[in-house]
């Protein structure tokens, strides 16, 4: 493998020049990555690792058709898009038609946070309002308009939540307020969507936009319960606010049987405004918003014009279209719904087996394991997943924690994972937690006959 530098001074260099802010994963231990291709990446010592962690990666690390299609462009043309060039159209033309018809209207952008920062402004200019209703345990992106209506950071600072935000409740039926055994949990969650908006315009306060991912990530793998989007958007729209798809995370056929996360919820809900970004490029910095013509309208008349660099110029918009062109001919929609559900199946055997399982829950290839110390009181299993995701990694399965409490195993492959490769990660997944769940047993036992402080290394098994 071709390197500048030993993996220590990689590190000793990081520690120098990169913020201290800007985390790796497995910091107690990080492996050092130099090339990559389909769901496996290598270090630098070729050791091969399976990747289940890259929802960037999409089609695949450095899938060929992807790469081509870059540098034929990059060898014939890359300049900022107010020049008139054919692939920035082409690729809104092939990307609205997987949008339902009234979402028609494109803006590029660089990032999935330069999305969501000018969704806002869309939202905001289009009937005046200044509020924003956003989801507990929510992220949205790195830029102050959006850390300020991300809780999932901002509940992490000193910083106090501003007025114009306001909070309701993850729609999370396994841990969440209403959970699987309520008679109507989603109706239960939106009206209390439906008594913020009340107490905001009590308060003489107006909505701008309520926005959501169409499956929480961050937040821990929450797939809301259906019927909860439609009722959301009854409320937003009479409030004279836009409802705002995140699909950064879960876009682009992801949940296998539909192209778009927010689909999955019925034909009779349409988001005003979806924005898109991580898998569209497969490690390209490209995002979008797309949205209705009078949303577009109404930004255009404030008299102010919107101009990104690089947003959709050329290079970006022919990686576009090769990811799409692979979508579809490699059948990777398909795949998610085969794959994912043996996975899925491979999982709940798994749930049947160790205690440590409290839930599994997702839809294609976007699937989170949640590990509970008890499974009737659902408590989060933080330390040990934090165990199981290191231990996973010495086996060569990238696997990463998230949610609240940090026990949540997120599964978010790139589209090209197989059934084999299910088996592997569930196999490895199958033994570690066993190992886990003995030590725990025998630590209890420990206890119980002895009543003496944990002295062992397995002490964080509490």
């Amino acid at each position: 493998m071709c390197e500048l530098y030993s993996k220590q001074d990689t590190l000793a260099l990081r520690r120098k020049h990169i913020g201290p802010s800007c985390k790796v994963f497995f910091a107690a231990d990080p492996i050092k990555i130099v090339r990559a291709q389909g769901q496996y990446m290598f270090d630098e010592r070729g050791e091969q690792y399976l990747d289940c962690i890259n929802n960037v990666a999409h089609v695949g690390h450095c899938h060929p058709e992807v790469v081509t299609a870059a540098l034929k462009q990059m060898e014939l043309l890359n300049t900022n898009s107010r020049f008139l060039h054919d692939n920035i159209v082409e690729y809104a033309r092939r990307l609205s038609a997987t949008l339902p018809e009234t979402l028609s209207v494109c803006y590029f952008t660089n990032s999935g946070s330069e999305a969501n920062d000018l969704a806002l402004r869309l939202a905001r200019q289009f009937r005046g309002h200044q509020d924003v209703i956003t989801l507990d345990h929510a992220y949205h992106g790195h830029l102050s308009s959006l850390i300020e209506i991300s809780p999932y950071k901002f509940r992490k600072g000193k910083d106090v939540k501003k007025e114009f935000v306001h909070v309701a409740p993850t729609p999370d039926t396994y841990r969440g307020k209403y959970r699987e055994d309520h008679a109507d949990p989603a109706g239960a969650y939106a009206d209390e969507v439906k008594k913020i908006i009340e107490e905001a315009h009590n308060s003489g306060r107006k909505i701008a936009a309520f926005i959501a991912e169409s499956m929480q990530s961050c937040g821990g793998q929450i797939i809301p319960p259906a019927g909860y989007f439609q009722k959301v958007a009854e409320y937003v729209h009479r409030a004279g606010g836009v409802f705002i798809a995140d699909e950064v995370q879960v876009g682009f056929g992801r949940v296998g049987k539909h192209f778009w996360s927010f689909q999955m919820h019925g034909e009779d809900f349409v988001p005003d405004i979806v924005t898109m970004g991580k898998p569209m490029g497969n490690g390209h910095p490209m995002a979008c918003v797309v949205t209705t013509k009078e949303i577009a309208e109404a930004f255009s008349s404030s008299g102010m014009e919107y101009f990104n660099t690089y947003g959709g110029n050329p290079v970006s918009s022919a990686i576009g279209l090769a990811v799409l062109n692979v979508i579809e001919s490699e059948d990777l929609q398909g795949n998610a719904t085969r794959v994912g559900d043996y996975l899925t199946e491979l999982l709940n055997k798994q749930k049947a087996k160790h205690t440590l399982i409290g839930d599994i829950r997702g839809i294609g290839l976007f699937i989170g394991i949640d590990l509970v110390k008890d499974q009737q009181k659902r408590t989060p299993a933080t330390d040990e997943a934090q165990h199981v995701i290191y231990k996973m990694k010495e086996k060569q399965v990238l696997l990463s924690a998230d949610g609240p409490h940090r026990n949540v195993l997120k599964i978010k492959p790139p589209m090209c994972f197989t059934e084999e490769d299910a088996k592997f990660m569930v196999d490895q997944l199958d033994e570690i937690l066993t190992v886990v769940e003995e030590a725990i047993g025998a630590k209890s036992e420990s206890v119980t006959s002895e009543n003496t402080p944990c002295r062992t290394k397995n002490c964080f098994f509490t």
